[in-house]
């Protein structure tokens, strides 16, 4: 028995010291931040134009439908997310590199209040609208594309509104968005 109890006692410690739980990865906020895998969809293969309406971050109406007729970059994110904190720079960066030719918008995921997503967007200077999206509903626009707790995530819309690559977790690099992105460009 006392070789029992010195077991269970081992394995008490070693398994939070190994970061396993039935919690794992998923935070306090109920996501799951993804490996970062890249999809893209051929174009015969990409699904029917996104549609997804709601307000920004001030209040005001937003549509993706009003953003065709260039490809769009729709980032997930939330002012909570570590994660979101370390990609933020490259899609700036992207953002800046594309120019007008794309489209970027977000969809500010779980958070409580807008007061802490201004401040995220001013302090790593984003530029672009965001969908306020406090339960993460707008995700679900995105059906067999985007999970409705992936944050971070990046999906590239064609410019009919279709979706051509998805990237489930944080942006690897600034050259590896904008290289997929001008592939749309050039591809449709």
């Amino acid at each position: 028995m006392r070789r029992l109890m010195l077991l269970l006692a081992a394995a008490a410690l070693v398994l939070p010291a190994s970061g396993c739980s039935s919690l794992q990865g998923t935070g306090d906020k109920g996501y799951v931040t993804g490996d970062g895998t890249i999809r893209q969809f051929p174009v015969a293969d990409r699904s029917d134009p996104v549609s997804l309406t709601g307000t920004d971050l001030d209040g005001k109406d937003l549509s993706l439908e009003s953003l065709r007729g260039k490809p769009t970059v729709v980032t997930v994110w939330g002012s909570w997310c570590a994660s979101c904190h370390q990609e933020t720079p490259a899609l700036v960066a992207a953002q800046k590199k594309l120019g007008d030719r794309v489209n970027f918008v977000g969809i500010d995921s779980r958070d409580a209040g807008t007061a802490q997503a201004k401040a995220y967007n001013a302090r790593y200077g984003v530029t672009w609208p965001s969908f306020f999206s406090p339960g993460g509903e707008a995700l679900l626009a995105f059906p067999g594309v985007l999970a409705p707790n992936s944050v971070p995530a990046t999906v590239v819309l064609d410019a009919e509104g279709r979706p051509a690559v998805n990237i489930n977790g944080p942006v690897p690099s600034t050259l590896t968005l904008t290289e997929l992105v001008q592939d749309v460009l050039r591809h449709g």
